[in-house]
């Protein structure tokens, strides 16, 4: 682990690096705070410190106060101040300041230590919760089995997507994608070919979306596309060049090669829209598709009068 070490004095600088290196610790010195603040403004900052109380610029108290101001999506930088004050409201005035710990100078080496190693393991045990946190968060909002969203997180983002079209009179449409036959696939190849095939074609379409458009897995083997700016002509073009790409080339599995089409419906807000309706449209443009042949697009530009049936 890299130290940051910020001291004025030269004689604490090298006393200080000697019992680093002694005690292996990788470490950075800067002389003052201005020095110390542009170290810790990096994102690849080292996350432990050794500040000196007094320093020129910026001092150790000071330090402390930015670091704890920043957004808590920053990682956490444990703080230790080295002082000759030992008086304990100069000790409280620090710890109001966001210093994890205070050891007054002149220190015993065995003590600062022990000091570092704690906050080594407070460090590490923090970077390890925020790994942890990140996880948990992945696996609520993505589909174990094709990586993309999951159905709450895909209709979480178009419900705000449909807000956001209709506050700033922006284009948005949707894609609602099914598997063609399959049931076949499953019945005739195994569940793990499917499993293998939802995979494939989760890459594909994860290949044809730009970093703002969305795309999860709606149900089973049904996929939601959520394109931000697209009008309907534009939609109807990408939802042809995307089921091109999937019905042109084979998926491959451990298992064989498995050749699927798929069938998508097009819908697109207008001023009478919500995420409901959008998702109603979509779904009853995709039940013509199939209905039509399968392997093709088709979209729904108006709200319908009645409602279709799907098909199973």
């Amino acid at each position: 682990m890299t130290i940051l070490l910020a001291e004025d004095s030269a004689l604490y600088r090298h006393l200080i690096t000697g019992h680093l290196a002694e005690w292996g610790f990788d470490h950075i010195c800067a002389k003052d705070g201005r020095q110390a603040w542009d170290v810790l403004a990096r994102p690849d900052a080292p996350r432990l410190a050794l500040l000196d109380w007094v320093l020129p610029g910026v001092d150790g108290v000071e330090l402390c106060r930015r670091l704890r101001l920043r957004s808590e999506t920053e990682p956490y930088t444990y703080t230790i101040l080295l002082t000759a004050k030992s008086q304990k409201k100069e000790m409280l005035e620090a710890m109001d300041a966001g210093a994890d710990d205070f050891l007054a100078k002149p220190f015993d080496p065995p003590e600062l230590k022990a000091r570092l190693l704690v906050g080594k393991r407070i460090v590490e045990l923090q970077q390890k919760l925020v790994s942890a946190n990140g996880a948990l968060q992945y696996a609520a909002t993505h589909d174990f089995l094709t990586k993309l969203w999951n159905r709450a997180a895909i209709i979480a983002f178009l419900q705000r997507e449909v807000a956001r079209s209709l506050r700033e009179s922006l284009a948005l449409g949707v894609i609602l994608v099914d598997v063609d036959h399959f049931k076949k696939v499953n019945d005739e190849l195994g569940h793990e070919t499917g499993d293998y095939v939802l995979q494939g074609i989760a890459k594909r379409l994860s290949a044809s979306v730009r970093e703002y458009d969305g795309v999860g897995r709606y149900g089973g083997e049904e996929f939601l596309m959520v394109m931000p700016g697209c009008d309907l002509p534009t939609m109807v073009r990408r939802a042809n060049v995307i089921r091109e790409s999937i019905s042109s080339a084979p998926i491959e599995s451990p298992l064989g090669t498995s050749s699927v089409t798929v069938s998508m419906g097009v819908a697109v807000v207008d001023p009478s829209t919500n995420s409901e309706s959008l998702l109603r449209r979509a779904d009853i443009a995709l039940y013509q598709a199939k209905r039509n042949g399968r392997n093709r697009v088709e979209d729904m530009t108006a709200p319908p009068v009645l409602e279709a049936v799907r098909q199973a």
